[in-house]
């Protein structure tokens, strides 16, 4: 399968010269019910956004030198940069609010001693789970939130995570085109298995968050289930994914 990485670097020099700021609002906009609510929630999601992905990069810069994708590491340097900069939005919102940040937590160390385990492929695959377990959970905090500067940056960070799981699935599928079927079916469903059991870790450490959402455990992963199986087992058309943005 070929995938158009200059149309991707093009999205992504995009975005990168028009950065999102963060939505106007007032420190009195978050009540002090819901401040409890989201505090340590949303301190974890900072968290896991700043990473500096320095062996993502370096994962990168060695799949495209041994498959001669340029500009595949361009792109993923770029990718690195718009998640950090949600980290800085979502910073600088707590900073608003009152709401400590955290400088340690055991789901941020276990996802990034995974993402060191292998190659670039499973590196992929964590980037995409917790970006697609990360859109259920921003489009639950918007939902369980009066404060139209966080359903504002919610909005903001699904938008462009939307572009994010689309480039990621799109050059996942490259990935695979280069596989035996037995080995691709073989991988299909350890990937799966981790998949479920993220979202899994996710309900048991942001349930009150998407319970406030109107989400149980079973309707959570399955929400999750259903982001997965869109970008992983069908073919969303780049269209579909860019649209818009």
């Amino acid at each position: 399968m070929h995938i158009d990485l200059r149309v991707w670097l093009d999205h992504f020099e995009y975005h990168a010269n028009h950065r999102s700021a963060l939505p106007a609002g007032s420190t009195d906009g978050l009540t002090a019910y819901e401040r409890r609510l989201i505090a340590d929630s949303i301190a974890t999601f900072q968290l896991g956004e700043q990473s500096e992905g320095r062996s993502l990069l370096r994962a990168a810069q060695e799949y495209e030198k041994a498959h001669s994708s340029a500009p595949l590491a361009q792109i993923v340097s770029l990718l690195i940069a718009e998640e950090q900069h949600h980290a800085a939005l979502l910073g600088e919102f707590m900073n608003q609010h009152g709401i400590p940040r955290k400088r340690s937590q055991w789901t941020d160390h276990v996802f990034r001693f995974v993402r060191k385990l292998a190659g670039f492929e499973l590196y992929l695959y964590v980037l995409m789970t917790a970006e697609l377990i990360g859109k259920v959970y921003y489009r639950a905090l918007e939902a369980a939130t009066g404060c139209r500067q966080l359903q504002g940056l919610c909005h903001v960070i699904v938008a462009d995570e939307l572009a994010h799981v689309g480039f990621e699935s799109d050059l996942l599928r490259s990935v695979h085109a280069r596989q035996a079927p037995f080995s691709r079916a073989l991988r299909s469903v350890a990937h799966r298995a981790f998949f479920t059991g993220a979202s899994v870790v996710v309900w048991i450490g942001h349930g009150r968050v998407l319970r406030a959402a109107g989400y149980d455990m079973r309707t959570f992963l399955r929400a999750c289930a259903a982001q997965y199986s869109f970008y992983l087992t069908s073919a969303p058309p780049l269209r579909s994914v860019l649209g818009g943005v």
